[in-house]
C-alpha cells in the first residue's frame, strides 16, 4: 500500500488536520499553563519536589489504570465500532460506561485508600507519605469517572467539547494548584493533584451529559452481551495501561534509588518537555483517528491509507519543533523550570530523539488497537515495558541519569521495527513514498543536530541546529499547503498558499 493524495481530494487531510487543530489547539493553550504551572513548581519546589510530585503522579496513573479495568479505552471502540447508525447499541453501551466507571473509580479509590501505608513505603522507603497517598484516593476515584466519561464523548467524535474540556481542566490546575503549593509546600503536592483531577471529572462529566444519547432499558441478556465485550477487552487495554504505567514509575524509582529523587525531578522535567509538542500531537491522534481508524479497521487500503496519512501529517508538524526543541534545550529547560535543571539538558535532548521515532511508529500502533488484535496489543506491550525498564536499569547505573534517556530512545528503535512487523502481517501495511520520504529527511536530522551538540561548541551547534529547524519548518509548511484543497484557507490567504505551493 502506498496510499494515494488524489484518491480523496484532499478531505481525509483536512479532518486529520482539523481534528488535530481542535486538540492541538487546546493544547497550545494548556503549554501556556504548563510554562506558569512548571514555573511556579520548579522555584517553589526544586527538583526535589519536582520528582516528589512525579512519584505521586504514577501512584495515581497506575492505581487509575488498573481500577478502570480499560474500560474508558474499549468504550471508545466499542462506541466508535457501532457506527453513527445504530443508536440503541450507542445507548446501551454509553449507559453502561457511565455506571460502571463510577462504580470501579470508588473501589478503586478504597483500595489505595487500604493500602495506602505499603505503596508509600515501596515507593520512598519510609510511610512518611503515607498520608499524602491516602489523599490521592480521591485523585484516583476522579479520574476513573473522568475517563467513562471522556469515552462517551471520544467514542461520538465530540471533538470539540473534548478540546474544551482539556483547557478549562488546565486553567484551573494552574488558578487552584499553584496557591496549593504556595501555602502548603511540598505538603500541597498530593492535594494538586487531587485538584487537578477533580477539575477533569467537573468539565468531563458536565459535556458528556450534553452528548445526545437517548435513555434506554437494558435486558439482562444485553446487560451481559455489553459488559462481557467491554471487560474482555478492557482487560486488554488495563494491562497494557499497567504496564505503560508501570515502567514509567519503574524508571523513576530507578533513576532515584541510583541518585536521589533530585534526579527524579531532572528526568520528570525532561520528560515533560519532550513530550510536550509532541503530547498534542498524539493526544489529537488517539482522540479522532482511533474512532475513525477502527470504522475501517478490516479494509486494508482504508485503514492502510489513513495510517500513512495521519503518519505524515504527524511527522511535519511535529519534526520542526522536536528539531527546534533539541536546538534550544538548555534555553526551554530554564524557561520552563529553573537554571537548577540545567543537568536535564543532556536527557532532554535524548528523549527529543526518542520522540521522534515515537510520532513515527504511534500511528502503526493503532492498526492493532482498532483490529482488537488483543494478544498481540497485551504481548507487544509487556516486550516493551521488559526492553523499557531493562534499558533503564542497564543505563542508569552506568551513566546516570541521562541513562533514562537512552533507554527511551533505545525503546522506540526497537519497538519501531517491532510495530512495522506487525502491521505488514495484519494489514500488509507499507509506507507511502512521501512518508519515506519524511522518514529520511527528519531521522538523519535530527541525528546530525544532535550530534553537533557533541562534537561542535555550543554556539556553533546551536545556530546550526536554528537554521535546520527553520528549513525543515519551511519545508513542511510547503508539503501541508500541498496536501489541504485550496478552499480550506481564508481567501486572503489563498495567494500566499499557492506561492508556497508552487515553490
Amino acid at each position: 500500500m502506498t496510499g494515494s493524495r488524489s484518491g480523496n481530494d484532499g478531505q481525509s487531510y483536512r479532518q486529520i488536520l482539523k481534528s488535530t487543530t481542535l486538540v492541538g489547539g487546546s493544547s497550545i493553550i494548556n503549554v501556556g499553563f504548563s510554562i506558569l504551572r512548571n514555573k511556579a513548581m520548579a522555584l517553589l519546589l526544586g527538583p526535589e519536589g519536582v520528582g516528589m510530585m512525579a512519584l505521586y503522579s504514577s501512584i495515581v496513573d497506575i492505581s487509575q489504570t488498573v481500577a478502570g479495568l480499560g474500560i474508558s479505552a474499549s468504550g471508545v471502540r466499542q462506541i466508535a465500532a457501532a457506527g453513527g447508525e445504530d443508536r440503541e447499541r450507542i445507548s446501551r453501551v454509553v449507559t453502561i460506561v457511565r455506571s460502571a466507571s463510577l462504580l470501579l473509580g470508588l473501589i478503586g479509590a478504597f483500595l489505595l485508600l487500604l493500602s495506602s501505608s505499603r505503596i508509600a513505603q515501596f515507593t520512598f522507603g519510609n510511610q512518611q507519605h503515607a498520608s499524602g497517598v491516602m489523599v490521592l484516593s480521591l485523585a484516583v476515584f476522579f479520574q476513573v469517572v473522568a475517563g467513562g466519561c471522556a469515552a462517551v464523548l471520544q467514542g461520538m467524535r465530540e471533538i470539540s467539547s473534548l478540546a474544551f474540556m482539556s483547557v478549562l481542566a488546565g486553567l484551573f490546575s494552574v488558578v487552584v494548584g499553584i496557591p496549593l503549593i504556595y501555602f502548603l509546600g511540598e505538603h500541597g503536592i498530593a492535594p494538586c493533584l487531587v485538584s487537578a483531577a477533580f477539575a477533569s471529572f467537573a468539565v468531563s462529566w458536565w459535556f458528556s451529559r450534553r452528548v445526545d444519547v437517548s435513555r434506554c432499558s437494558i435486558s439482562a441478556d444485553q446487560l451481559l452481551q455489553e459488559t462481557s465485550a467491554l471487560f474482555k477487552l478492557g482487560a486488554v487495554f488495563m494491562a497494557s495501561g499497567f504496564l505503560t504505567m508501570g515502567s514509567a514509575y519503574a524508571v523513576r524509582l530507578i533513576v532515584s534509588s541510583e541518585s536521589g529523587i533530585h534526579a527524579a525531578g531532572l528526568y520528570q522535567a525532561a520528560w515533560a518537555l519532550g513530550g510536550l509538542y509532541a503530547g498534542f500531537i498524539l493526544q489529537a491522534m488517539g482522540t479522532d483517528f482511533y474512532p475513525r481508524l477502527t470504522a475501517v479497521a478490516f479494509d486494508n487500503f482504508e485503514c492502510n491509507r489513513l495510517v500513512n496519512e495521519q503518519a505524515e501529517v504527524s511527522m511535519l508538524l511535529a519534526g520542526p519543533a522536536l528539531i527546534g526543541t533539541l536546538t534550544l534545550a538548555p534555553l526551554v529547560m530554564t524557561l520552563f523550570y529553573s537554571s537548577d535543571f540545567q543537568a536535564a539538558v543532556d536527557l532532554l535532548r535524548w528523549i527529543c530523539l526518542g520522540m521522534m521515532l515515537r510520532i513515527i511508529a504511534w500511528p502503526i500502533g493503532f492498526i492493532v488497537l482498532a483490529r482488537g488484535a488483543k494478544a498481540i496489543f497485551f504481548w507487544t506491550e509487556v516486550a516493551a515495558t521488559v526492553v523499557h525498564v531493562g534499558l533503564a536499569w542497564v543505563f542508569v547505573q552506568k551513566f546516570g541519569t541521562a541513562g533514562a534517556g537512552f533507554a527511551f530512545f533505545g525503546l522506540y528503535v526497537w519497538h519501531s521495527i517491532l510495530i512495522y512487523w506487525i502491521a505488514r502481517r495484519l494489514t500488509r501495511f507499507r509506507w507511502s513514498v512521501a512518508n519515506r520520504r519524511l522518514i529520511l529527511v527528519y531521522l538523519p536530522v535530527s541525528a546530525f543536530v544532535f550530534c553537533a551538540f557533541e562534537l561542535l561548541p555550543l554556539w556553533q551547534a546551536t545556530i546550526l541546529g536554528l537554521v535546520i529547524a527553520t528549513l525543515a519548518g519551511v519545508y513542511s509548511l510547503r508539503i501541508l499547503a500541498g496536501l489541504l484543497p485550496q478552499d480550506m484557507f481564508p481567501p486572503a490567504l489563498r495567494p500566499l498558499i499557492q506561492s508556497i505551493r508552487s515553490a
